[in-house]
């Protein structure tokens, strides 16, 4: 790792996140993202330092957890202290449902999402689509919470349905009178997707409004902005998304910023460690066909800023075995022409 030195501005305090039972010395949690936060790219970033993450979203409606993807979804706590799911739905008594059976398949907390803008989930009336019914998200919230009262149960937000009804504030009252321990509030509404730049004013009055351990989420890429972010918000930590794809160090590196430690940033060489042990990772746990598909997105997002990584993607995307893949990315790395490397 090449060490970098911590602007003078940094905080040396070490601030512990609280979810009911749970105290965890962290200010920097890795986002549910579907395609993106399964087991294997969990294990890898609780391995370089994150403390806590969440797994990626899963449907409420159980008819639908005999999938292959959705068994996937279901396996293991990913390295970290605490198994950290999220689920998705519109219907009181089966988001309560689902949040039962997730605690028998060992779950220390649970995220109920109402912040995905995706199309395919707010169709449904799920996701983001809720936040434009006040008295449904009540019912939701406190039908969970009724659900697990052993387990402490979250809530990812957004600061409202569209810049005209920007009801955050509303939702978080609501949440803390429902019993939900944490809010994750992502600084845009659902009409403006992922575009724009987030805005964190919203953020700053939802922390206000309520006792609960708010993070906030949205653009941050690195420990300014997380740092700007929480001085900004008054916030308890900050919650990463996109930006961690392909760098499962940052949150980590992050963490350490604002605790006022070195960062830590791979230098070429880990990264490229980093990225086969990813890539095997995949192989193993779906199975050489479907790992060499997911593989591939996670090797894009890895290569994004490297020179030459267009063309080399190009074969890396056509090979179809899990040997030619990792031999593919050692010539890459080494700098040696890919095709040429798959065909001695």
């Amino acid at each position: 790792m090449i060490r970098v030195p911590v602007p003078s501005d940094y905080t040396s305090e070490t601030a512990v996140l609280q979810i009911g039972p749970y105290s965890v010395a962290t200010r920097v949690v890795l986002a549910p993202m579907v395609g993106v936060t399964d087991q294997p790219f969990r294990q890898l970033c609780a391995r370089l330092g994150t403390r806590l993450g969440i797994a990626e979203m899963i449907s409420a409606d159980r008819s639908l957890w005999g999938t292959r993807k959705s068994l996937h979804r279901l396996t293991g706590r990913g390295g970290f202290p605490v198994l950290w799911v999220q689920i998705a739905g519109n219907e009181p008594s089966q988001m309560a449902d689902a949040a039962r059976a997730q605690a028998d398949l060992g779950a220390g907390i649970i995220d109920i999402n109402m912040g995905c803008p995706a199309k395919n989930v707010c169709g449904k009336g799920a996701g983001s689509a809720l936040l434009r019914d006040e008295p449904l998200v009540a019912s939701i919230l406190s039908a969970v919470v009724a659900a697990v009262p052993g387990l402490p149960v979250t809530l990812k937000m957004r600061t409202g349905w569209s810049p005209e009804l920007r009801n955050g504030v509303r939702i978080a009252k609501i949440a803390e009178d429902a019993g939900i321990r944490l809010l994750s509030v992502h600084g845009r509404t659902r009409a403006c997707r992922f575009e724009g730049e987030a805005e964190f004013d919203t953020v700053r009055d939802i922390v206000r409004a309520v006792r609960l351990p708010v993070l906030a989420n949205g653009d941050i890429r690195n420990a300014a902005q997380a740092a700007a972010v929480l001085a900004h918000t008054g916030a308890a930590g900050v919650m990463i998304g996109r930006a961690a794809q392909g760098r499962p160090w940052l949150c980590g590196s992050i963490d350490a910023a604002l605790g006022g430690l070195a960062v830590d940033v791979p230098a070429e060489a880990e990264v490229e460690a980093l990225l086969l042990e990813h890539v095997e990772l995949l192989h193993d746990f779906y199975g050489e066909q479907q790992g060499l598909r997911i593989a591939r997105k996670h090797t894009g997002w890895y290569l994004a800023d490297q020179p030459g990584a267009r063309e080399f993607l190009r074969v890396f995307n056509q090979i179809d075995s899990g040997k030619g893949q990792l031999a593919a990315l050692r010539s890459h790395f080494s700098g040696r022409p890919t095709r040429e490397a798959l065909a001695a």
